[in-house]
């Protein structure tokens, strides 16, 4: 029997209502069928991430592998083709893809993250690097962030006028520029989209290599702004936050050989965006109250900080 773990059957029951109630209860019988069709023998106990399940694996030939299984949804149609075109650069192997049932079978790697690294600039280092890495031509058929960009600038010009927030007004102005400026003519590159340093995972094959990608065709420098908002807490530690931002900014496009200009107006129309998000639907960290009124205060200033070069 295919021991599935309650805590991640309960946050998709509670995320998806009665549809992830469903595919939960067939997630076992979903397994089996796959370890028997690509010969695959359990070799550990069944681990989870948010939306799916990670399942240690080996195949016929003993090589370790991780079958990975993902709620159905939308944002995670194109993560293989992601890895298909990486081939395994920067990024773990793709070996089987079922698209119907949301499964790969996945070179594994280990458990521990990116994130665990003491050094700051060195996350930033190899984030940026394995972004550069990422940075290859887009095959056809992968959703194009230029086309989100109409739907940015609405959300933006509505959350400023609806929700009450900190948030100097050149913040939120600088944050529809780059959706004008940047975000309607991007170039046809294979984008990450949720590159963070949890998605970032020691391997034995390489250093390090990236999981989770959503898979966009776009501009490179928007994964800095992912990475960068995933940074935004270690800021509070900091003696100056906008020199430690800004910092961020730098080290990331050194690595990724980027403009620091473009990877710096992505970070900030994702510190935006964040800061609204979070005021609509709550962070993981900070559901509501004054917890979360303050970390909302300090995204405000941080996008004010994020407008204008160091």
């Amino acid at each position: 029997m295919i021991a599935i773990p309650g805590d991640f059957v309960r946050s998709t029951v509670a995320r998806e209502g009665e549809p992830g109630r469903a595919w939960a209860a067939r997630l076992p019988g979903l397994v089996v069928e796959l370890l028997e069709r690509w010969s695959l023998t359990l070799d550990g106990e069944v681990l989870h991430g948010g939306v799916g399940v990670i399942v240690p694996v080996r195949r016929g030939d003993k090589e370790r592998a991780v079958l990975k299984l993902s709620f159905p949804h939308p944002g995670n149609v194109h993560e293989p083709d992601a890895f298909g075109v990486w081939g395994g650069r920067g990024a773990v192997r793709l070996y089987e893809r079922d698209d119907e049932r949301f499964a790969m079978l996945l070179e594994r790697a280990d458990t521990s993250t990116l994130a665990e690294l003491a050094d700051g600039d060195e996350v930033v280092r190899v984030a940026g690097r394995i972004g550069r890495r990422l940075a290859v031509p887009a095959p056809r058929g992968l959703p194009r962030l230029s086309e989100q960009a109409g739907a940015w600038e609405r959300e933006l010009l509505t959350d400023a006028d609806e929700l009450p927030h900190t948030m100097a007004r050149r913040a939120v102005d600088a944050a529809v520029a780059t959706v004008r400026e940047l975000g309607r003519e991007q170039p046809d590159t294979l984008v990450h989209g949720d590159l963070h340093a949890r998605n970032i995972l020691r391997a034995e094959r390489e250093p390090w290599l990236a999981v989770d990608p959503k898979g966009y065709a776009g501009d490179p420098a928007y994964d800095g702004g992912t990475l960068l908002k995933s940074r935004a807490l270690t800021f509070l530690e900091a003696d100056d936050p906008r020199r430690a931002a800004h910092r961020v900014v730098a080290g990331y496009a050194e690595a990724a050989e980027l403009e620091r200009e473009r990877v710096r107006r992505w970070a900030q129309l994702h510190v935006v965006q964040a800061a609204f998000w979070g005021r609509r639907h709550g962070l993981r960290v900070a559901r509501g109250g004054a917890a979360l009124d303050e970390l909302m205060v300090f995204a405000d200033r941080l996008a004010e900080a994020l407008v204008e070069r160091a």
